[in-house]
């Protein structure tokens, strides 16, 4: 992210997105959760 010029990058605690999905086995084998997050992009002028 801090590629693209996002700075101030802040993650929230891991979500599991796949709650009752079909797919959710899956997901845990896996470990795949989703991620809330802020970031700031500087306006370049």
């Amino acid at each position: 992210m801090e590629g693209v010029g996002l700075t101030d990058l802040r993650f929230g605690e891991p979500v599991d997105t796949y709650e009752g999905a079909p797919g959710e086995g899956n997901a845990r084998t896996f470990g795949v959760h989703g991620y809330a997050f802020t970031a700031i992009k500087p306006l370049h002028t």
